[in-house]
């Protein structure tokens, strides 16, 4: 690890500041254990149930009865209550996430459901949280930064861990109808049951919208069941079933123009640009605790994964259709033993084998004006062309050990180390004597589609960590944490190469993270969590256009630092308040390319991160009348800062605010009714501003406009 470049800057200061003159008012030495403290239950860490006042690390916990209250549309709508973290919206339940980075499609975080990756990794897609049931999970864990030794690969910005309901004490069924603007329709159906040692629950999500933009209508429908067996006191299995299906229409970004006059716009009509995926993820954990120290758990899984799609982002460069596919078979293995009162060791494997396999096919689109009207096939009935078709078949085998030692009443320290090894067998299925470009007529020139070799890439990674806990009193703590976290290409990124060379010797992404951080409770109108951190990234993984090529390489240095600070308690018997907040400071140390028509070298080398909002924060204030049982208003308050839109600092976004209200009744025990606003007060904001360097146009992604909701829960 590189700790000795991680200079403590002045956020470290200040949050060592508050440390000390906590500990100078903290509680003489016989103050209580470190569960004593302000109870959150978390299970992301060690995959087992752990106060968060243990973890050192920062992280969020929504129940369900929040998730309930807020009703997600979106996954941004329950996420970006989180410090430090934007999700934005690109569209049905598309989105790119930004935790303690900029707003980016980059795989630098891992999205889990019960603790297992959703995708395999080298497989990451930055919308895949649409393969998750968000607005019926029973819990939603996001720790920020690295993970802990139990996780590798991806998880640099944080993880994002949606945790399944668990089944009912007895039978339960509960349906929420919702509709809303734009012809938004959802249903959500839960059936639950327990049987002696069993009990079960069943989730069904269908979800249809038309959007608010012409022809971007988005579909989904989702099943999660959930069996749990108490096979006897020592042994339990649960076994998880979950599976969605998405149709999303693409929708364009717009010119400044467009998004000044006409936000209702999109360039993409009838299927130019499509996507359809399909999920399906089986798993059964075993939990066998044969003493009251030792705990084993073994969790095979399996993952089906198709997608089909016209991607809107390479419309007007690279226009193609494309098929994706894999199947996993894995075992995340786990063994912990509390070898004395103050020791506790965990350690495993996780072994993971995906096949997957890669078509695509250039197309040519049709265009009336500016609007892409639809494609063609440039294949025809002499010719088979196909640009891209390969198998890739990945191995991984992870060992990890994670102790954690009582060193004394108040301090917890805990160290541990991963080792990640990957083989990638690619096979490239087209013969040699198949060109590499084809001649694009929507276009007028050719396009260039660079295949590989036939090889075997291996990665090699060692990933140590280390964190310490400090009880200053009954009811605060402060930790300390130095993690290294990577991220190693994408197979599409090594093997469909397209006009750029050698990717297939791109390198992974390598992170080095310090953490300082305090938590607790002050009162009960007053719990706080302050978190500063630095992480330095080698070896980004970037992609950059140069006139008609679109290259992607290893590139630079950047620095990441910022504070994180999450306030949130009662006023009184009728107030909830919460606020999160986060001021970054985002940078390119060393970062300098090629790039342009004609072409030059670029050096933005100290100059701020593009699409990297400074400042994000999010207040809510909620009102329960006494005088009115079962009512609830809720008032919330999102701003997004200001940020560059490209590497050369030479236009900006200015950022936005936006304002959400909800309201719900509930009518009796059993019925509730609600609705919400969202964007109150109808501004006009992009989720996603950018330009290219070169290129004065700004490209905007205009956000959803006012939008009213209602909808009924009833439990029978």
């Amino acid at each position: 690890m590189k700790i000795n470049k991680l200079a403590f800057s002045p956020c470290i200061a200040v949050a060592s500041f508050m440390v000390l003159s906590l500990c100078l008012r903290a509680a003489p030495s016989g103050a209580s254990s470190l569960e004593a403290a302000v109870e959150t239950v978390v299970v992301t860490a060690t995959r087992e149930a752990r106060s968060k006042q243990e973890l050192p690390e920062a992280v969020q916990v929504f129940d369900q009865d929040t998730i309930d209250a807020v009703s997600p549309s979106h996954p941004s709508e329950i996420l970006n209550r989180v410090a430090g973290v934007h999700v934005n919206n690109l569209g049905g339940e598309g989105h790119m996430t930004s935790i303690r980075q900029p707003i980016s499609t980059r795989g630098v975080y891992l999205y889990l459901e019960d603790g297992i990756a959703i995708r395999p990794t080298g497989f990451f897609n930055h919308n895949s949280l649409y393969e998750v049931n968000v607005p019926q999970s029973g819990a939603i864990e996001v720790t920020k930064g690295p993970g802990s030794a139990l996780y590798g690969s991806d998880a640099i910005g944080g993880l994002i861990n949606s945790i399944t309901r668990t089944p009912p004490d007895q039978t339960e069924i509960k349906l929420n109808l919702e509709a809303g603007s734009d012809q938004w329709q959802r249903g959500l159906l839960s059936f639950g049951a327990r049987q002696g040692a069993h009990s079960a629950v069943v989730n069904l999500n269908t979800t249809r919208n038309d959007s608010f933009r012409d022809q971007a209508e988005y579909s989904r429908d989702s099943l999660t069941a959930r069996w749990d067996y108490q096979a006897d006191d020592s042994l339990k299995v649960k076994t998880l079933l979950s599976y969605t299906e998405v149709d999303q229409s693409g929708v364009s970004s717009l010119e400044e123009a467009d998004y000044k006059n006409d936000i209702e716009k999109n360039r993409f009509h009838g299927n130019t640009a499509f996507r359809h995926v399909e999920a399906l993820r089986l798993s059964s954990e075993f939990s066998w605790q044969p003493s009251d120290q030792e705990l084993l758990t073994l969790t095979p899984y399996y993952r089906d994964n198709t997608a089909s799609m016209s991607p809107s982002w390479m419309v007007s460069y690279d226009p193609n259709i494309r098929e994706s596919q894999f199947q996993s078979y894995g075992l995340l293995s786990k063994y912990r033993i509390n070898s004395s009162d103050s020791v506790q060791w965990i350690a495993g494997v996780d072994l993971d084998y995906t096949a997957s396999q890669y078509q695509e096919e250039a197309v040519s689109h049709s265009l009336d004006g500016d609007i892409y009207t639809g494609f063609t096939s440039l294949k025809n009935s002499v010719t088979v062309f196909d640009s891209y078709n390969f198998d890739a078949k990945q191995k991984s085998v992870s060992p990890y050990v994670h102790l954690e030692i009582q060193m004394t009443d108040r301090w917890l320290a805990s160290l541990g180390v991963r080792y990640d090894h990957f083989t990638i067998e690619y096979d490239d299925n087209l013969s040699s004597s198949v060109a590499d470009g084809i001649f694009i007529p929507q276009l007028g020139r050719p396009v260039t589609h660079q295949r590989p070799e036939d090889q075997t890439v291996t990665f090699s990674e060692w990933s140590p960590k280390f964190g310490v806990v400090f009880q200053i009193s009954d009811k605060h703590v402060g930790y300390f944490n130095a993690r290294h976290g990577f991220s190693i290409p994408s197979v599409g990124t090594l093997f469909r190469s397209g006009s750029s060379s050698n990717t297939d010797e791109l390198e992974p992404i390598s992170a080095d993270s310090v953490e300082l951080g305090v938590k607790g409770e002050l009162a009960p109108w007053l719990r706080y969590e302050v978190a500063v951190y630095q992480m330095d990234i080698e070896d980004d993984i970037i992609s950059v256009v140069n006139g008609f090529e679109r290259n992607v390489f290893n590139a630079g240095e950047t620095q990441h630092r910022g504070i994180e600070v999450s306030l949130n308690g009662a006023l009184g018997s009728e107030w909830l308040y919460a606020i999160a907040f986060s001021k970054t400071d985002q940078k390119y140390d060393s970062f300098s390319y090629t790039c342009c028509f004609p072409s030059q070298n670029i050096d933005v080398s100290g100059n701020e991160i593009g699409k990297a909002p400074d400042m994000i924060a999010n207040v809510s204030l909620a009102y329960t009348p006494k005088m009115i049982e079962g009512l609830r208003f809720e008032i919330e308050w999102e701003y997004l800062s200001e940020y560059y839109t490209d590497e050369t600092n030479s236009a900006d976004y200015d950022g936005h605010d936006l304002l959400n209200f909800r309201a719900s009744y509930r009518v009796s025990p059993k019925l509730e009714l609600y609705g919400r606003v969202q964007n109150l007060t109808d501004e006009r904001y992009s989720t996603y501003t950018s330009n290219q360097v070169g290129d004065d146009d700004i490209s905007y992604r205009p956000g959803t406009p006012r939008s009213v909701y209602a909808g009924v829960r009833y439990t029978f």
